[in-house]
């Protein structure tokens, strides 16, 4: 049995969530049409690397996560690794596991760098 595996690498632009949302779909059709079976997106795709002080307006946190819903149906046929902000009782800088049409997981970054221009101890809290 052969497993396919996609590496998207999109060029993502901070804060475009409509954006970035948009190119994760056309990349999962495009790992869908190569006959992916999974298909890994960047840290942070949905809303862009690094989100700094938009992660501090709750407005954008839940409109992060509302389009990281908007994905998950076009997971369909698929597996995706999706980067993106997680909000629970606190933000996590968290990897999703989407597949056939569902949120199967969640996995929140253990290690967060607090040094040079890494500041994600600010913003995250560690998984």
């Amino acid at each position: 049995m052969t497993l396919r595996l996609a590496l998207a690498q999109i060029n993502t632009t901070v804060g475009d969530l409509a954006g970035n949302r948009d190119k994760i779909l056309a990349w999962m059709d495009k790992a869908r049409g190569a006959q992916a079976d999974i298909v890994v997106f960047l840290e942070m795709a949905i809303t862009g690397y690094p989100p700094e002080d938009l992660l501090l307006k709750p407005d954008f946190v839940e409109t992060a996560v509302r389009t990281l819903h908007e994905i998950v149906p076009a997971s369909e046929g698929l597996t995706a690794i999706v980067g993106c902000v997680h909000a629970d009782d606190d933000l996590c800088n968290a990897a999703v596991v989407l597949h056939n049409g569902q949120l199967a997981g969640i996995y929140c970054k253990q290690y967060l760098p607090n040094y040079g221009v890494f500041d994600e101890n600010r913003y995250f809290r560690a998984g």
